[in-house]
C-alpha cells in the first residue's frame, strides 16, 4: 500500500516569528523537548477531505456512544474487566450513564485508500488551543486561507456549559475547579484554555494543581479548604486508580472516584469515558460488526443498522485481541497497550516472523523517557489492529528538513466536528511529532 505525499505549505519566517509573539500567551509550550514543536509550516486539506472527516467523525461518534451504552447495559462484569482491562473497583462508576459525551479526539489516517479511523482519545484528550485558537490566528495573520477548527471554541464551550447545568441537576454547586500537573505547562495551558471558555459564560471557575488537592474519603475532595463539586482534571483515569497517599498507603484515587459513585463529585470527562478510552473498545466494536447478525440472539435486537456497518466496514481497521488473524495471513499490523499515550506502548509487526519496527522520537532531537514509565506501557495487554499507511510529509525544522509522516486528529464535541490537530511525526506517533496548522485549500485550476 504506497503512501501519498501530503502538502505541506511554508510560511517563509522562522519559528520564532510566527509563534513567539502575541500567541505565546495561550500556547507558550511551541517549542517542547528542547527543539520546536510548532512548526511555521501549513498542513493543507482540500474541502472534500473536510467534508468527508467531518461527517465520518461525527458517524464515528455516534457508533462509539452507541457500542459504550450496549456495553454499559449488556456486558458481564468479566468482559469489562478481561477484555478492556477496567480495574474491578472501577466497574459500578463506568457503567453510569450520563447523557453527554465530553471532550473527544479522533485520530485518522488520511491515506491514499481512504480515510481510517485509529484511536479515539476519549478521556483526556490535547491538543486543544492549537486547534481551537492558534490555528486561526496563524491563518489570518500569514495566509488568505480557512481553517477547519473554527467551531471548536464554541463547541467546547457549550458542551462545558451542559456538563455544569447536568452536575447542577444532580444537586452540585455550578463552579467549577480545573486541575493538571502545575509543573506540565501543556497541560496547563491546554486546562487553561478552557477554564476561560467556562469564564466567558460567568461560570465561577477555580484552578487547583493535582499537587495541592486534598481527598477526604466518603465527605470530598478540596483546594485549600473549599470543597470541588464539579472537576476537571487533564489527569488520566489509570493514573488515578493507582494514586495512593505516600505515608498512610491510603489509596486516595479510589477515595475520589468513590465521591463520583456516589454523586458527591462531578468528573469531566465523565468517567463513562474510560471505557471508550480503552484500546480494547476499538477490538469491541469490530467484534460487534463481525458478529452483529448472532446480537438479536444475545440481547434481543441487533445492535447495527446496514448503515453503521457501512461506516465501520469504511472507516475502522480489523482489530482483534491476538495477532492470530495477521499472522496466519501474513499481514502487517499493530500492537498497542490498552493505555497507550503519545506512542508508547505501540509497535509495528511488518509479517508473521514478527519482525517490528519500535515507535521512535521525532526529528533530531532524541526524547529520554522513564524506563520504568516504558515498563508501564510495555507490559500492559494490547490489541492488534490491521496497519494502515500514513501520508508522508516533508517539512522544514531548524534541523533541517524532516522526513515524517502525517496524522490527523479530529476533534468531536457533543458528537459534533470541532476541527483538526495535525502533527507529523514518525510512523507511530509521539511526543516529539511537529504541529503544523491545518488549512482548507483549493488548488489553482
Amino acid at each position: 500500500m504506497n503512501s501519498t505525499v501530503r502538502l505541506i505549505h511554508s510560511l517563509g519566517h522562522t519559528q520564532e516569528d510566527i509563534y513567539a509573539s502575541e500567541t505565546s500567551s495561550v500556547v507558550p509550550y511551541h517549542r517542547m523537548y528542547g527543539k520546536a514543536y510548532c512548526l511555521p509550516s501549513i498542513a493543507l486539506y482540500s474541502p472534500e477531505e473536510i467534508l468527508e472527516l467531518n461527517a465520518a467523525s461525527e458517524a464515528m461518534d455516534a457508533i462509539f456512544r452507541k457500542t459504550l451504552r450496549f456495553i454499559q447495559r449488556y456486558m458481564p462484569d468479566s468482559y469489562l474487566i478481561q477484555q478492556l482491562d477496567i480495574p474491578p473497583s472501577l466497574v459500578p462508576l463506568v457503567r453510569m450513564e450520563i447523557p453527554l459525551s465530553g471532550i473527544t479526539r479522533q485520530d485518522w489516517i488520511l491515506g491514499p485508500e481512504g480515510l481510517k479511523m485509529i484511536e479515539n482519545n476519549a478521556d483526556t484528550p490535547t491538543g486543544i488551543p492549537e486547534s481551537a485558537y492558534l490555528e486561526k490566528q496563524i491563518l489570518q495573520k500569514h495566509t488568505s486561507w480557512q481553517g477547519p477548527s473554527e467551531s471548536l471554541t464554541s463547541l467546547l464551550r457549550n458542551e462545558l456549559f451542559d456538563f455544569v447545568n447536568y452536575y447542577k441537576e444532580q444537586g452540585l454547586t455550578s463552579s467549577v475547579t480545573f486541575s493538571c500537573y502545575d509543573w506540565h505547562i501543556e497541560d496547563r495551558y491546554n486546562t487553561f484554555y478552557l477554564m476561560e471558555q467556562l469564564r466567558t459564560m460567568n461560570i465561577p471557575v477555580y484552578y487547583a494543581p493535582l499537587e495541592e488537592l486534598n481527598i477526604i474519603p466518603d465527605q470530598g475532595l478540596y483546594h485549600k479548604g473549599r470543597k470541588i463539586d464539579i472537576w476537571y482534571r487533564l489527569y488520566p483515569l489509570e493514573y488515578l486508580v493507582e494514586d495512593q497517599e505516600e505515608d498512610s498507603g491510603t489509596l486516595v484515587g479510589l477515595a475520589l472516584l468513590e465521591l463520583a459513585a456516589q454523586g458527591k463529585i462531578g468528573l469531566i470527562n465523565p468517567p463513562q469515558n474510560f471505557l471508550m478510552q480503552s484500546k480494547g473498545f476499538l477490538a469491541t466494536i469490530w467484534s460487534l460488526y463481525e458478529r452483529n447478525h448472532q446480537t438479536s440472539e444475545y440481547c434481543g435486537f441487533t445492535l447495527f443498522d446496514s448503515h453503521e456497518l457501512d461506516t465501520i466496514s469504511t472507516y475502522c481497521l480489523p482489530t482483534y485481541f491476538n495477532p492470530e488473524p495477521f499472522i496466519a495471513s501474513n499481514s502487517p499490523y499493530v500492537a498497542k497497550s490498552y493505555w497507550g499515550r503519545e506512542g508508547k506502548g505501540t509497535s509495528l509487526h511488518e509479517n508473521s516472523d514478527d519482525n517490528h519496527i519500535e515507535p521512535s522520537s521525532s526529528g533530531s532531537a532524541e526524547l529520554e523517557f522513564d524506563e520504568d514509565l516504558i515498563h508501564y506501557y510495555n507490559n500492559q495487554p494490547k490489541i492488534y489492529q490491521q496497519y494502515w499507511s500514513m501520508p508522508k510529509a516533508s517539512v522544514e525544522t531548524e534541523e533541517g528538513f524532516y522526513h515524517g509522516h502525517l496524522l490527523t486528529g479530529a476533534f468531536v464535541i457533543g458528537g459534533k466536528f470541532g476541527g483538526i490537530l495535525s502533527r507529523i511525526g514518525d510512523k507511530v506517533t509521539g511526543d516529539g511529532a511537529y504541529y503544523c496548522p491545518a488549512a482548507i485549500f483549493t488548488p489553482e485550476r
